[in-house]
């Protein structure tokens, strides 16, 4: 028995055990490399990578918590925020796409995201959704 209880404990130390995924549900909204949405440097994020699709800026609590600069993530449509219609209508442009915590939102955001994306038509589209978000790796770690 104790033989056993040493087994597990090692592997346990060596993390061989997986935890299970984190998943947030959020608040989400888009927005562009447009100088009007952003600070005087609207095509670098505030890590200095250049902005594409997949870069994701997150509000300041969950950066100091949830979701530090690096952060892997996962994203899913569950619709629009107030009502929660339409949902699944983003999941083609997230399918496949690993979305990296590379961005800041204003400090007066909390529980937020804000998805970058290459036009404005896009992302008023997109407009104010709610989002699940599974967290694949949290921050630049192995």
């Amino acid at each position: 028995m104790r033989r056993l209880f040493a087994i597990v404990l090692l592997l346990a130390a060596f993390g061989v055990f997986a935890e299970a995924p984190r998943v947030l549900i959020l608040k989400a909204t888009a927005y562009t490399s447009s100088p009007r949405e952003t600070d005087q440097t609207p095509f670098i994020t505030a890590t200095g990578a250049r902005t594409r699709l997949g870069i994701l800026a997150v509000s300041r609590d969950l950066l100091q918590s949830e979701l530090p600069y690096g952060s892997l993530v996962r994203l899913y449509d569950l619709g629009r925020w107030r009502d929660g219609k339409d949902a699944g209508t983003f999941d083609p442009l997230f399918k496949g796409l690993l979305f990296v915590v590379e961005d800041t939102m204003n400090k007066r955001k909390r529980q937020q995201i804000d998805i970058w994306m290459p036009d404005r038509a896009l992302a008023l589209k997109f407009g104010v959704r709610r989002v699940k978000l599974v967290v694949v790796r949290r921050g630049r770690g192995p």
